[in-house]
């Protein structure tokens, strides 16, 4: 279990500085006690949510990104879900991710493997590793494809 650490924000967007919000929000993803059902989750640790208001999960103790379109009451899983490992179908504690609109995939933060994998939003069996050997606790992509990654192991945050 992590202790102590924090999720980044993935996505920047405009807040009015007057804005508000209910004291009491709605569940919209999981809430039905912790387990791996489809309409459950197990240390959710990090969201993004897409422009067409998907939400995707780093369904953390899992080992999965479950996807829940808007409206639904159970979710898909979209990457990993094939047990905890190390292999290319599967996560080890995914802590973040985000939507590369380009290549149309997730960009995962897989922690305890210490990588940073491409699964395709259109095919996703498998995941590619695009960074290893990495302590990746958040990722995040600026307006000009740039990937930014933050490795806790070296206390640095990267560009690529």
């Amino acid at each position: 279990m992590l202790v102590g650490l924090y999720p980044l924000g993935g996505s920047s967007i405009d807040i009015h500085p007057n804005a508000r919000w209910q004291q009491n929000g709605i569940t919209v993803a999981g809430g039905n006690r912790e387990d791996n059902g489809t309409n459950q989750l197990s240390s959710p640790w990090d969201l993004y949510v897409d422009d067409d208001q998907t939400i995707y999960v780093a369904d953390t103790a899992n080992h999965r990104i479950v996807e829940w379109k808007w409206g639904a009451t159970s979710g898909q899983v979209v990457a990993g879900g094939n047990g905890q490992g190390s292999g290319d179908h599967q996560l080890s504690s995914p802590l973040d991710m985000i939507v590369d609109k380009e290549s149309d995939s997730l960009i995962i933060s897989d922690y305890a493997n210490r990588r940073v994998v491409r699964w395709s939003r259109r095919n996703g069996t498998s995941g590619e590793t695009i960074i290893s050997n990495i302590n990746c606790l958040g990722l995040t992509m600026d307006e000009n494809g740039s990937l930014y990654v933050v490795d806790t192991g070296k206390d640095e945050v990267r560009r690529y």
